[in-house]
């Protein structure tokens, strides 16, 4: 199993706060929204993906904070079966479609979040 990084998520209570955000005070350009809660910023070859999403943890100063790590691979199911084996923590253990593919969500054992994306035209 090849492990690379192909995207930074971002989990966010409110995407449109999000994108003005990044855009306006930290310089990033908008690339593609994909519906209301998903959008990707431009980024060379390492995209950052902002999502709205529910999934979001509490900080010491009670913010919202999440952010994952999306490794890619080849064959998702194998990806799966593989991580089954090594009794991982799962949030999404169904390959499950998404905007670029197919994802899967886990835990590693600190409860920070890391997705396996399978991409369609790859």
């Amino acid at each position: 199993m090849v492990n690379q990084i192909c995207v930074i998520s971002i989990y966010v209570p409110n995407l449109n706060q999000a994108i003005d955000f990044y855009t306006n005070t930290l310089g990033f350009e908008l690339n593609k929204q994909y519906g209301p809660k998903i959008a990707s910023l431009a980024h060379g070859e390492l995209p950052i993906v902002l999502e709205e999403n529910d999934s979001t943890i509490q900080n010491q100063d009670n913010k919202t904070t999440r952010v994952v790590l999306g490794l890619r691979t080849h064959d998702i199911y194998q990806t799966v079966k593989f991580l089954k084996e090594m009794n991982v923590n799962f949030i999404v253990e169904e390959p499950t479609d998404c905007p670029p593919g197919k994802y899967i969500s886990f835990c590693d054992p600190f409860g920070n979040i890391l997705e396996y994306l399978q991409f369609d035209n790859l």
